[in-house]
Formats: C-alpha cells, structure tokens, sequence
C-alpha cells in the first residue's frame, strides 16, 4: 500500500521511535513486523504503516496513519496489542509513540 503525504490529512499520524542494542535489532525487528502483520493493519480505522531500521541498527522508527486518533487508541488498548507492547518495551532501552500532524510537504 502506497501512503500519500498531504497537509489537509485529517486523521492521526503517529510515528514511534525504540532504541535498542545492535543486537536485538532484528529481535525487535520481528516482533513488530509480526504485529503490524498479524494485528495492527486489521483494526478499524488503520490506513498504513512503514517500518524503518536505522544503519547502526540501534533505531528502529515505525510511520502509521489512521483515520482518527481515537482508532490509534483503541489498537493501544487491546489485550493483544497490550501483550506485544510489553514484549517489546523489554527488549528497548527506549520506546516513544508520538502523535504529529502534518506541517508541510515538499
């Protein structure tokens, strides 16, 4: 699925960031891979996603877009999403979901 950045979106976009070791990269890695693919991308209201690995592999930063930020809060809150969360947060020296909104696109 192809993602269209424009400043009149009127949903949730939410960009995560979680730091971790070179070694637990790939751990993580798959852990949120198999969420996006298993649960995430199958709630109400999600429109797509992306996962990006930083070079050092001590960053991984994950883009997804949803038709309100309701929708986004409501994926946080399912027992599911709740287990793998923990999951991961163990395996991270770090971990931030921060809601933006679209400032300007070139």
């Amino acid at each position: 699925m192809s993602l269209t950045i424009t400043p009149d979106f009127d949903g949730q976009t939410v960009v995560s960031t979680f730091e971790m070791t070179p070694g637990t990269c790939s751990d993580v890695l798959d852990a949120l891979t198999d969420a996006y693919d298993k649960v995430i991308r199958h709630q109400p209201g999600f429109l797509g996603g992306a996962i990006h690995v930083n070079d050092a592999q001590t960053r991984i930063s994950t883009y997804s877009r949803w038709q309100k930020r309701g929708d986004f809060q409501a994926m946080l809150r399912t027992p599911e999403m709740r287990e793998r969360n923990r999951v991961i947060s163990a395996m991270c020296a770090r971990f931030e979901p921060v809601m933006y909104d679209v400032a300007a696109v070139f």
